[in-house]
């Protein structure tokens, strides 16, 4: 067991890339992130770590930086938020495509316009498709924990793809918990030494990245990148058992939470998670059999474990703190009902949207959901498959 301390959800994601001392960093501020590479970079100057922090003019720059030092074999770690993220839109694709084993502290932030600095999973979702591994955590220990298990993830000889850990900016990043840290032998015995791949600074063995690749072979590049992610989910939930014979802590690719005997679930990602949980042990109390499922790998998405535990349930409440312009639906409902249409028996869906903005979703919120997926299972049918939580008429 660790040693416990208060502390913030930055403050923890910096400890945590401390204790990984990862050989590069290149980063620029945004908030709600700052404080995370503002620290690091103490520790830097400080002389506690032997990373060479790269400052640089923007977050395109910083991904670009992070791209050429991991391919010279190193290992190499970043942070950013909502519009510094999609500054590095394009690099996001190539880091993933070249199989570089990055990882990324993101600090989830709403994107403009309007500009605003608070929490929604705008930015996240819409680097869903760039490639990269995305795990979502629910508070300032998971964030702690995940950052460590993204390195050997994404370090994987299976895997080698780069990993998002995305934590609520604000709710998680400012807030101050209660943390169980591991001691700094702990977590370079369990990341261990990088074991660089196809490195551009191995002259005897000389490596092309990133050449022209047309219809002759881009296809099958591709197709080799997407099979990277069979062997991810099996990856992700190993290393997370390994996690917890050393912390106590074991993650997977979801958290099942009182569903075991429950016919309505509520799935959602992030820190609402906790809130959820604590409206379900009210609704339980009242007797309604209601759980909660919070999704952990958002990619890669687990389609069929989530059928096989969805699909014998009454009725689902999908809460999304994202939109997806011009769909249905918001993006995490859109993936869970497709994950769904090839059951047997699929529950009655209904989606929510919450929290854009940073707008705050109480615990009585979640039990009105609540109560209204009991009246849905109770008819039968969807009379409003799509609603908002927490939004004036």
């Amino acid at each position: 067991m660790g040693n416990l301390i208060s502390m913030e959800g930055n403050q923890a994601a910096a400890e945590a890339m401390r204790q990984i001392n990862p050989d590069a960093m290149a980063a620029y501020p945004i908030t709600p992130q700052t404080e995370v590479v503002q620290t690091f970079a103490q520790f830097v100057a400080d002389g506690r770590v032997d990373t060479e922090f790269v400052t640089v003019e923007s977050e395109h720059s910083a991904m670009s930086a992070c791209v050429a030092a991991a391919a010279s074999g190193t290992r190499v770690m970043t942070a950013t938020s909502a519009n510094g993220m999609a500054l590095m839109w394009e690099i996001l694709y190539i880091a993933a495509s070249t199989r570089l084993p990055i990882v990324m502290a993101l600090v989830n932030r709403a994107l403009s316009a309007n500009i605003n600095i608070h929490c929604d999973h705008s930015d996240s979702m819409g680097a869903r498709d760039t490639g990269w591994i995305q795990l979502f955590c629910e508070n300032g220990q998971e964030a702690y924990d995940s950052l460590i298990q993204a390195v050997r993830i994404a370090e994987h000889p299976q895997v080698r793809l780069p990993v998002m850990v995305c934590y609520d900016g604000f709710i998680i990043s400012h807030a101050v918990e209660c943390l169980e840290l591991l001691n700094d032998k702990e977590v370079q015995k369990f990341i261990g030494e990088f074991k660089p791949v196809n490195s551009l600074l191995d002259i005897s063995h000389p490596y092309t990245f990133g050449p022209l690749d047309l219809y002759d072979f881009y296809f099958e590049h591709k197709r080799q990148q997407i099979e990277a992610y069979g062997p991810a989910k099996r990856v992700v939930v190993e290393i997370g058992k390994q996690f917890a014979t050393l912390s106590g802590r074991e993650y997977g690719l979801f958290e099942a939470y009182r569903l075991q005997d429950a016919q309505l679930a509520i799935v959602l990602m992030g820190s609402a998670a906790g809130t959820a949980k604590e409206a379900v042990d009210r609704l339980r109390a009242n007797g309604l059999p209601i759980g909660v499922l919070k999704l952990r790998a958002f990619r890669p998405f687990p389609s069929e474990e989530l059928t096989q535990l969805l699909s014998r349930f009454e009725a689902v409440a999908v809460l999304d703190r994202a939109v997806s312009f011009g769909a249905a639906a918001g993006p995490l409902f859109t993936e869970i009902s497709s994950a769904l249409f090839a059951s047997n028996r699929r529950p009655l869906l209904v989606n929510y949207i919450y929290g854009l903005g940073g707008r705050d979703i109480d615990i009585e919120d979640i039990q009105e959901v609540g109560e209204k997926l009991k009246k849905t299972a109770e008819s039968g049918k969807v009379e409003q498959p799509f609603d908002y939580i927490g939004v004036r008429k």
